[in-house]
Parts: C-alpha cells; structure tokens; sequence
C-alpha cells in the first residue's frame, strides 16, 4: 500500500475512487453523486482531483445534451408523423403551433402565412393566445421581428423585443404585441427550396434568452411544417382537380343526356309537322313532354295557339306580348325567364316570326330549356311556311285587287276579273263596299294582315298606291248601310292601336262593273275624315256630304251630285217629267209651294203632287234641314256645271 495520502487514505485508493466516478457516470447518477466522488478524489490526491471533476462533468453534459437531442428528435419523428395523418390545412396549422410551444416550452406559439397578393404575411394560427387584435395582426414585410424574418428569410431572436432596437417598431405591431403581453420573441421562416410559405414564432410573456439549440429546434420544427403544408397544399389542390373533373365528367355527361332528350324532341316535333301538324299539334307535344302550359304569340304579338291552361287572352292585345321574359328573350335571341314565365324567340334567317311562352312550371333546367328551344324552332319553320303560304296567296289576291279597282267597264276586262275572283271562291258580280283604311301606328303589311284576318277570306285585301284597301262583300242586315260598315270596320281594326284607324267607304258596287270611280271616293272619304280631324274614326262619302267634297283633295262634282240626286234623275229621264226644275223652283221660293207655282206659272197642287213624287224618291227627310242643305248644293252645282257647259 502507499501511504502518505491526505485524509488517511493511501495512493492505492485512488484508482478505486476513480473507478466508482467511472461507475457513477455509467449509472447516469445525479449530479451530486459526481460533486461527491470527485471531492473525494480531490482529498486522496489534489492534482486529480480538479481534472477528474471536469472531465466527469463534461461527459455528463454531453450525456446530457446527446440525450436532449435524442428526446428532441424523437419528439421532431412524432411530430412528422402527426403532421403526416392530417389533411386539413387548419387542422395542420393547429397542430405545428401546439408542437412548437410545447418543445420550446414558451407560452405562446403562432404562424403567419405569406400573402403574394397583399406582400405582407398574415396570422394564421395560434396556441396560448388571448388577444383578438394579435390573432388577426398583419405583418409588413421588415416590419417587426416576424417582418424582418420574412424579408431576410433568416431566424431572429430576442430576450426584450418591446426595448430590443434591431427592429423597425410600428404602432399596430407594438400594440398587438402590448396587448398580448410578449416580451421574448423567436421566429424562423417556413422554406420548401426557395419558396417562402410563412414564419413559426415561439414567445414568453416574460424575459428570457433563446439558446442556439432552442432556435435550431424551432428552425428544425419549421422545416417539417413547411413541408407538410406544401404536402397538404398539394393534396388539396389534387383533390380539388379530381373533384373539378369528377364534376366535370358529371357535367359532360348531364349535358349529353340532355342534348339526347332534346334531339329526341326535336325529332317528335318535326315528326308532327311531318305528319301536317300545325302550330297547335307542336305545343300539345311539347306540354306533354314538359307539362305546364304553353302559347305561341305571332310576330304582331296576337296568339296563334296555345295548349294547356293558359291565361286567357282578352281584347285584341294578348297580355303576354308585355311579359318582361318576351322582351328579354328578343334582346338575347335566348330563352329567358321571369315572373315564373319562360319565353324564347321563333326567328329564321334573322327574321322574327314569333315568340313561344312557356308556363305552369316552377323551374326549367338546362336539358329543357334545349327542348323549349327546339321546339321554338320548329315553330318558327311553321310560322314561316304558313307566312309564305299566306303571303304567296295574298300576292295573287293583292294583283287581282289592283285589276278590280283600276278597271272601269264591263267588258272583257270585266270578265276576266270576275273569273278570277270566281277562281278564289269570290263573286265579283255582287254589290261589294270599298274601304281605305290608314293608320300611322301601324306599318302597312301589319295593318294588311289585321285586315285579312278580319275579313277571313272572304272579299280581298291588300297594299294599292299605297292604301291597305278592303273590297268586301255588301251582304248582311248589319252591314250593308256603307256609313256604318265604315264604324264597324274602324272600331274592330283599331281594337289596341295607338289613335286608332281611318277608314273611308265607298259603294255597294258591283266590282265586275268598275272599281275606279267608287276606290277614288274612298280615298276621298278618308282624306277628309283626316282633315276634319276626324282620323281613327270611319265614314261613308254619303255621310260626309258636301264636306267630304269641300275638303277632299282631288273632289269629284259629278259624283256628289249624282249621289244626292240620282233617284230624280233617273226619273226624269224615264219618265220625261223635269222634277229638277220643281225641286229648283221650290228651294228658290224658300220652301213655298204658291210661290214655286207662281214661278212655273202652274197650279199649287202640280207642285204639291211633284214634291210628293220627289219625297218619294228621295226619302220622307229630303227636307230636313241636314239632308235639304245637301240637295240645294247638288242642285246649285248641277246648275253651274250646265252653265259651264254652255
């Protein structure tokens, strides 16, 4: 044994108590264990014992700090695997703060996000924040601690940031940060290769310094969040793609299945027509391929059919014709609805021929707005093979038309027109009026074809120096007086048009004998109603009188004068009497029987029995005050004209 040793010991006991400090670091002993021994050695031998304290101590802080970091990366592989299983943003979000202040062990943990298109970084996420200003701040790239990680790219750290002067304060930031109460502030930014995503904060509420390990920690935290929300970003932008083709897929495939049923309308529609349906064979298929109702309106707006229970239509104007989806249907060309009503537009080679309403229904999904469309096509090929028809059969009415009313004999040209008219089913040979009808509300083929539809074929219609002319026939107990053919006429052509319609009439007349001169009174009549201020309204040259001659344009003497005094006329020249001589004498002597005989150097009762007779040929009111004005103008023209001659 070697002696000599302090404390009693001896040399060879140093080894032993070396040995036991050996064993103490092996067993992982508390520190204190390791003070003791190595006081120990220090008593047995003085030069040993200070190098075997230090180096006991240095081993156990690399113990230490190997074990630490086997705790932190094992810590890091859990939070990975976290982090791997979820697939919500948020919910990764949630978790990466939750990870960060529960390894740093600080108070508060939060994540910003970078924003491209404000260029500053936003709050996202937090765990052990209280402050609703510090969950929604903003953070300006170089502002702040967080705004200067997010500009640099680079961690930074501080024990005080409030009185830390490495960084650009501003208000909002400083008051959230105040108002959360942070004192100690550690950021590192979020980094997938060169892309910048955001920056993980760690926080205390009071002062304390952040180690290097801490800080490669958080950092090491950070990379593993950054490369989950690119995943997670990845994965949600797939699963995005896939719903959007799934939803596209879905659509393709909806949109094949509606242009299927759509065809097969089209076909049945056409199929109808095919067969010699008509508008209303179209709209019956359709209400029953889609219920509801449906009305087709012509291109004046006057419904041309309809099916199903539609609402009525009453006057002349359809109410349907002012529904706000017609109107938006012929600005687009497309179906459009509103005010639970659908409506497309039935054009062909850019022309309007109608509009097809559709009712009765809650809603119309795309796949029958097609078959509305269809079927609005099909209605508009109708529309027009019926116009063309119509208008290749208004054409022949519309030359013959002009023939009766330029012809004035009976002869063969009279003839050939009465056999033509005989070929349309007219008969010419019968006492027919002539009416000219004007309106400025109306075009002319509009006003045509409410004409033609009023007479509905029977008499002709059609546009004749620019006049809508109607010849119809005279027959009928309510109709053959011309004045009030003319009121009716007026009064049912002007049934929804804006100041109404002029009509002047002429006749009866039997056409085969001449139209020209009874077409020129007509023309006259209705100038004159315009002149009297009378348009909109219909009269008869008859009911005009010396009016109609005063204020007429071109005024025809001889017609006036025969129209007032025909019957004595005729009458004279049968009978060789000279009642217009009579008839002079009296208005002469102011209506006195003595003084008209007193005049012809006859009897009184030769007058009287005149005057009958003249009664008699012209009425029991020839001598009412209207009806005598009328007779003494005719009278006093027939005695100019006589003069004239002479």
């Amino acid at each position: 044994m070697i002696s000599g040793l302090r404390g009693g010991g001896t040399i060879d006991d140093v080894p032993q108590t070396a040995l036991e400090l050996l064993r103490l670091l092996a067993d992982d002993a508390p520190g204190e264990q390791l003070e003791h021994q190595a006081a120990l050695i220090a008593e047995s031998d003085p030069a040993l014992g200070g190098p075997a304290r230090e180096l006991a101590l240095r081993v156990r802080s690399v113990m230490d700090a190997r074990r630490r970091r086997e705790v932190e990366l094992g810590a890091l592989v859990e939070v990975a695997r976290d982090l791997a299983s979820l697939r919500d943003p948020g919910g990764v979000l949630d978790a990466i703060v939750r990870r960060a202040r529960s390894l740093v062990g600080t108070d508060v943990a939060y994540l910003t996000l970078f924003d491209p298109d404000a260029g500053d970084t936003m709050m996202r996420a937090t765990a052990g924040s209280v402050s609703a200003r510090f969950q929604n701040l903003r953070l300006p790239l170089g502002a702040g601690l967080g705004g200067l990680v997010a500009q640099t790219r680079r961690p930074y750290w501080t024990a005080d940031y409030p009185t830390d002067e490495r960084f650009r304060h501003t208000g909002e930031i400083d008051t959230a940060v105040g108002e959360e109460g942070l004192v100690a502030i550690c950021g590192v930014p979020l980094l997938v290769g060169e892309d910048f995503v955001g920056v993980l904060f760690a926080s205390n509420r009071t002062r304390r310094p952040f180690s290097h390990d801490e800080v490669s920690l958080l950092g090491s935290l950070a990379a593993l969040a950054a490369v989950s929300l690119a995943q997670t970003r990845y994965a949600a932008e797939q699963a995005t793609a896939l719903a959007e083709l799934s939803r596209a897929h879905d659509t393709v495939r909806q949109h094949t299945a509606d242009v299927e049923k759509a065809t097969a309308a089209h076909d049945r529609f056409a199929a109808v027509v095919l067969e010699g349906g008509g508008l209303a064979d179209v709209t019956a298929a359709l209400v029953d391929t889609l219920g509801g109702w449906v009305v087709v309106l012509d291109a004046e707006g006057r419904r041309a059919a309809s099916h199903g229970d539609a609402p009525d239509a009453p006057g002349s104007r359809d109410p349907l014709r002012d529904a706000a989806c017609v109107a938006a249907s012929r600005e687009t060309g497309r179906l459009a609805g509103a005010e639970g009503l659908y409506a497309v537009v039935a054009h062909a080679s850019g022309e309007h021929l109608g509009t097809l309403v559709l009712g009765g229904r809650d809603e119309v999904d795309p796949g029958e707005q097609r078959i509305v469309e269809r079927a609005a096509v099909i209605a508009a090929l109708v529309l027009l093979f019926a116009r063309q028809a119509a208008e290749a059969e208004q054409r022949v009415r519309t030359d013959l038309l002009s023939d009766v009313l330029s012809h004035s004999g009976t002869g063969p040209e009279g003839r050939a027109v009465a056999e033509r008219g005989r070929v349309l089913g007219l008969s010419l040979h019968e006492p027919h009026v002539v009416a000219v009808c004007r309106t400025e509300a109306l075009s002319r083929r509009g006003l045509a074809l409410a004409a033609s539809t009023l007479a509905s074929g029977h008499g002709l219609v059609g546009v004749h120096r620019g006049d809508v002319v109607m010849l119809l026939p005279a027959g009928g107990d309510d109709t053959v007086d011309p004045g009030r053919r003319a009121a009716s006429l007026s009064s049912r052509l002007g049934r929804g048009v804006d100041d109404g319609v002029t009509v002047g009439v002429s006749g009866p007349v039997v056409p085969a004998e001449g139209m020209r001169s009874a077409y020129a009174e007509a023309r006259r009549t209705a100038d004159a109603l315009v002149a009297l201020g009378n348009a909109g309204r219909g009269a008869s040259a008859a009911e005009l009188g010396f009016a109609g001659l005063v204020v007429a344009g071109a005024p025809d003497v001889e017609s006036f004068v025969r129209r007032q005094l025909g019957p004595v006329l005729d009458y004279d020249d049968r009978r060789g009497t000279d009642l217009m001589a009579t008839m002079n004498a009296y208005f002469d002597a102011g209506s006195s029987p003595r003084r008209a005989a007193e005049a012809l150097h006859v009897h009184v009762n030769t007058i009287t029995q005149r005057l009958d007779r003249v009664r008699a040929l012209l009425g029991d009111d020839w001598l009412f005050p209207d009806r005598a004005l009328e007779l003494q103008l005719a009278l006093r023209l027939r005695r100019l004209r006589a003069t004239v001659d002479v």
